[in-house]
This record gives C-alpha cells, structure tokens and sequence, in this order.
C-alpha cells in the first residue's frame, strides 16, 4: 500500500502552562495570525489554534523547563526582506540558516523559545 497523503493539515508547538495571553501577543499581534476557535472537546487541555496560510499551527501547553529544540514549522512568506526587517524592529532576533540552492530563509525563536523558520522559494 502507497499512502497518498493530500496536504499538510497542522503543526504543534508548545508554550508552558498558562501563558496564552503571552502567546495570544506574539502570534496574532506581533505575527499576525488569525486564532480560529479550539473544538469544545480541546478547551480544558489549555493552548490556541491559529490559522495560517492553508494549515493549522496548534499551540499546546505542556513543562518547558530548559527546552531548546531544532524541530520547527517554516512558513513560506511573500517578501521576505520586508518579513526580516519588520521582526528586526519588534526587537526580534533573527538567525540566518545555512543557504540551501533556490531557498532564501532565516529562523528566529518565539517568547517560549519555539524554533520558527519563515523562507521564500526561488525558482530557476
């Protein structure tokens, strides 16, 4: 059996316990996603939904206690340079990633130390 798999439905990050109002103030003031409503079954276990671009980004609550992961969701964006510059002012750190052929990127971490990588494809 070959598994067809359609799309990327969402990602999963996490933020220590009660800290959505930090995370609510990063994600959709400064990055300006759209949170979209958890399903009723999901509120008590704490975190946001977001929706971005054609997939999901969860962000879910959990001990965060000396957490530096690789692991990250990256984001296509639509000019990058102006993303840069934008994050650069709100104080954000960024970190430029090793090149790779006809990808421009650059990863920074969020207030809970998430890794988050945005990038632009370049076509030949």
């Amino acid at each position: 059996m070959n598994i067809h798999v359609k799309r990327l439905d969402h990602v999963q990050i996490c933020i220590p316990v009660g800290a959505e109002d930090e995370a609510r103030a990063f994600y959709s003031g400064i990055l300006g996603f759209q949170e979209i409503e958890k399903p009723d079954a999901l509120k008590k276990n704490g975190g946001l939904w977001y929706q971005v671009g054609d997939i999901e980004l969860h962000i879910g609550v959990e001990n965060r206690d000396g957490y530096n992961s690789k692991s990250h969701p990256a984001f296509e964006v639509e000019d990058l340079q102006s993303v840069k510059e934008y994050l650069l002012n709100k104080g954000i750190q960024i970190n430029e990633e090793t090149p790779i052929p006809h990808v421009s990127r650059f990863s920074f971490r969020d207030p809970f130390n998430n890794r988050i990588e945005f990038l632009s494809k370049h076509h030949r």
